[in-house]
C-alpha cells in the first residue's frame, strides 16, 4: 500500500511517527513512553505511524489503538515478519532506505524512543534531510523532531560539538540543525508539545 496514494495517509500534518527498538518485550520498562505517547495521541488528533514491527513500535501502536485511534506501519520486504496486530494500514517498502524515506515523507512530527543502530540511522537521515535546504522538500520541509532524554542526549551533544568547530568566516558554515530537535522528558511532555504545535504554537 503506497502512502502517497492511500487517501487515509495523505494528510501529513495528522501523523506522528514513533521510531524505536524492536527488542523490548511488552512488560519492559522502556515500552512505557511509546505506549503512553500512543495513548495520548488521540487528544492531539494525530494518527500514529511506526516501523510496524515489535518492541517499542508495537507499544506505540497498541497505545494508540486501545485509545480508539488510527495506526500505520511502515514495514520492509527485507524482513519476513508480519506487521504487529495493532497496525491498521501497512505501508510496504522494498528496502531499508526506502522505508525511512516513506516514513519521513508522511509524518508531521517524529518522536524517537530508545533504539539501536536502526533507530540511529532513522534519526540521522531524517534530520539530515530536513537540515539541508536542497533536500528538505523531499520530506516536506522542516518538521518537529522530538527525541527522548536522557537516551539521545549524548547524540545531541556530539552535534553541538561539531557545530562549534566551524570557522566563523568560513563560506561553508551552515546551521547544525539543532533547532529542529526538541528533547522531551516523557510521553506527557511530548503530547503537550504536539498539542501546542497543532494549535499553531512553537515547541
Amino acid at each position: 500500500m503506497d502512502s502517497i496514494q492511500n487517501p487515509q495517509l495523505k494528510i501529513q500534518n495528522q501523523i506522528v511517527t514513533v521510531f524505536g527498538s524492536s527488542l523490548p518485550g511488552p512488560r519492559a520498562r522502556l515500552t512505557r513512553t511509546p505506549g503512553d505517547l500512543g495513548g495520548c495521541s488521540p487528544e492531539s488528533g494525530f494518527s500514529v505511524a511506526n516501523g510496524g514491527y515489535a518492541g517499542l513500535m508495537e507499544a506505540s501502536a497498541a497505545g494508540r489503538a486501545r485509545a480508539g485511534g488510527h495506526t500505520i506501519g511502515v514495514t520492509c520486504a527485507v524482513w519476513p515478519q508480519a506487521a504487529n496486530p495493532w497496525i491498521v494500514d501497512e505501508v510496504r517498502s522494498n528496502s531499508f532506505l526506502e522505508r525511512i524515506m516513506k516514513a519521513s515523507s508522511t509524518w508531521a512530527t517524529l518522536t524517537l524512543s530508545c533504539g539501536g543502530t536502526g533507530t540511529l540511522a532513522e534519526l540521522a537521515l531524517s534530520w539530515e534531510m530536513m537540515n539541508k535546504a536542497s533536500l528538505a522538500q523531499t520530506v516536506g520541509g522542516r518538521k518537529p523532531l522530538l527525541v527522548t532524554a536522557p537516551y539521545w542526549q549524548t547524540v545531541i551533544q556530539c552535534l553541538e560539538q561539531e557545530a562549534s568547530l566551524a570557522s566563523p568566516g568560513s563560506t561553508w558554515r551552515r546551521g547544525s540543525g539543532l533547532d529542529i530537535v526538541t528533547v522531551v522528558t516523557d510521553a506527557a511532555d511530548a503530547a503537550e508539545r504536539l498539542r501546542n504545535w497543532k494549535a499553531g504554537g512553537a515547541f
